[in-house]
């Protein structure tokens, strides 16, 4: 039986039904992405199957009582408790006894007095009654491999590692279905690439929505498409979506044109006059009423941005010229020695890890910034329109057609005078959204707003700090010919992968320690060129200055005993492992039990894994136990 079944399921918020009798099957092993287009009710759909939101119609069916998480697409800013105590709280009511005694166990360590050891000894108790010390070694398993510290404060980790978190908060409760929301939206390459990884060895079944085209190419064994309410199913690749889908929408396209001719002909033969009315089947007219029907209930594609870019006069041949510069914040390199020349027309991507500081070079080539030492210098007659990631350039609490026409009901695009309410059109906002706050708006929809307030305005030189976050693929790829068109001169910091591929010329990319490496061609191109060992030196400066774990902390009474049993799961592991690699070599096992071939297959990728976990937490605790003197 199918994991999970969607039944002619039907949501609707008063307007156009968001999902229209629903159909959808879910099997073990899935691995599916779900793509729309912003607004079309990918996120309703998972909050339908986790029972967020309930269907006005429709049956959801499982096989037994499965456990379903889901990671969501917004991080909060802030929350309460360390990292330790958001992952327990994935477990429902054991978790605060979890949390509880991760916390005694370091007041032990730190003060082992006998109200502390009495403390401890009473929720040793309530956890051995409720099998909790099964769901502790879960717990610590989870942030083992998702390279968490339970003890840092959630509030005080960046984006990409809160996020992370979150997903480890899902994971411990070993889903049989995971639901992830964009999971990739403010993540660095660096990270993006590390779950690309663990979710292809994830054994569970996942649904996940992403305008990552690399990443859902390399995990989706179906691409299913959210359409006007309704779902199609596409097994196979992405591209082989993209080429089926064309094709079904082409066909759509010339059927409806048969249909529309159709009915006008009848619109025409059932006004004919007297004449007609004598002659008239009364077959025909209810069948005609029939057509009006389907024709008014029609939901036509929705239709695509056009961006259009407002061309400046020519900037000088030279655009920007580094000498030299250097700097460098709380004793830790950013810019060291770099000298770079950057001439008109050019189109170069930053590449590094999140925090690494892309935005501080940005500041420095464009003068914001002062280098401490070294040189920049501009070229002539520059006009910079710059697409910032925290959308400083709109004003919330006006409406969106306020930040465009700054007062005015019409702007000069390439000369010609547009009013707003058509511009914004082009980039899909309709007369009603057009008056809406922007406070009201979608992500996306912010990321719209921000692209036509920037191309609202003559440039030769565009800053693009992020912009694909929460856009949807066919927008993505539209602002992606736009850009790749643009006859001035582009900086250009993102995580896509592909946008960075079909966009950039050359690359400056954060190679550690300050260092920054500039390479000819596109992402895949610096793959190809970095020298060995240069894309983990970035990380690990990153990790090193986002780390507030102290070094110098003993280990926990708890730390302390899973250090001590450690060495003998790894023994165990490592003798099982020498098991099946004897089984496995004995080649009458693929005459006789071949079904066991799979099986032991299966059984040794988890044994492996579990050993390299094993190996990471012991050489982990015992860096903290010498560092700890």
């Amino acid at each position: 039986m199918s994991l999970l079944r969607l039944r002619d399921i039907t949501v609707s918020f008063g307007g156009p039904m968001l999902l229209d009798h629903l159909n959808l099957t879910i099997e073990k092993g899935d691995k599916l992405c779900l793509v729309g287009r912003n607004g079309s009710g990918k996120s309703t759909l998972l909050k339908t199957i986790t029972g967020e939101i309930k269907p006005d119609e429709g049956l959801i069916e499982s096989s037994g009582n499965i456990k379903i998480a889901r990671l969501e697409q917004d991080v909060p800013d802030t929350g309460a408790g360390s990292v330790f105590h958001v992952v327990a709280s994935g477990l429902g009511d054991i978790g605060p006894l979890l949390d509880e005694y991760n916390k005694i166990t370091h007041d032990v360590a730190e003060d082992p007095s006998e109200s502390n050891l009495n403390l401890l000894e009473s929720i040793q108790r309530k956890l051995e009654a409720q099998n909790g010390w099964e769901l502790q070694q879960r717990v610590d398993t989870t942030l083992s491999k998702l390279s968490l510290d339970g003890d840092m404060q959630f509030s005080d980790l960046s984006g990409g590692v809160k996020r992370r978190t979150l997903l480890a908060k899902a994971l411990v409760q070993e889903p049989d279905l995971l639901l992830l929301d964009e999971p990739t939206n403010h993540l660095d390459i660096e990270s993006i690439q590390w779950l690309e990884e663990f979710l292809a060895s994830y054994q569970g079944s996942l649904l996940f929505i992403s305008h990552d085209r690399s990443f859902l190419e390399k995990l989706a064994n179906r691409v299913i498409d959210l359409d006007r309410g309704q779902l199609s199913d596409w097994p196979g690749s992405y591209q082989n979506y993209l080429r089926r889908k064309q094709e079904q929408l082409e066909a759509e396209e010339k059927q409806n044109a048969l249909f529309d001719k159709r009915l006008s002909q009848e619109e025409v033969w059932i006004r004919q006059g007297i004449k007609a009315r004598r002659t008239r089947n009364e077959g025909r007219v209810r069948a005609l009423k029939t057509m009006r029907q389907e024709r008014s209930e029609r939901r036509n594609v929705q239709g695509k941005a056009s961006f259009v870019t407002q061309v400046a006069d020519r900037s000088g041949q030279k655009v920007i010229e580094a000498k030299n510069i250097n700097f460098t914040y709380e004793n830790n390199p950013i810019v060291q020695d770099l000298s770079t020349l950057i001439l008109r027309g050019d189109k170069i991507g930053l590449i590094g890890p999140n925090g690494v500081g892309k935005s501080t070079l940005l500041n420095l080539l464009l003068a914001k910034l002062a280098p401490q030492s070294g040189t920049v210098e501009l070229g002539t007659n520059l006009q910079i329109a710059f697409f910032d990631q925290l959308r400083d350039q709109l004003d919330e609490s006006q409406t969106v057609r306020q930040n465009i026409g700054e007062g005015s009901d019409s702007i000069d695009v390439n000369g010609q005078t547009k009013h707003v309410i058509g511009y914004l059109q082009d980039f899909l906002f309709t007369p009603d959204r057009a008056n809406t706050p922007v406070k009201a708006l979608s992500g996306g929809e912010k990321n719209r707003l921000l692209l036509a307030k920037i191309f609202s305005k003559p440039s030769n030189l565009l800053i693009m700090d992020e912009p694909t976050n929460d856009l949807d693929i066919e927008t993505l790829e539209l602002l992606e010919e736009l850009v790749s068109s643009y006859t001035g001169t582009l900086l250009l910091v993102s995580h896509d992968r592909t946008f960075i591929n079909n966009v950039v010329t050359s690359t400056l990319v954060f190679e550690g320690n300050g260092k920054i490496g500039e390479y000819l061609g596109s992402y895949d191109d610096w793959i190809r060129q970095r020298p060995k060992g240069n894309q983990s030196a970035a990380v690990k400066t990153v990790k090193k200055k986002e780390a507030k774990a102290p070094s110098t902390t003993k280990l926990s009474y708890k730390e302390n005993r899973e250090l001590e049993s450690l060495p003998k799961e790894i023994e165990q592991h490592e003798i099982r492992t020498e098991e099946i690699h004897s089984l496995l070599a004995d080649p009458k096992i693929y005459q006789d039990s071949p079904d066991n071939v799979n099986k032991l297959q299966a059984e040794l990728a988890s044994v492996e894994k579990s050993l390299e976990i094993a190996f990471e937490r012991w050489e982990f605790l015992e860096a903290k136990q010498e560092n700890a003197g």
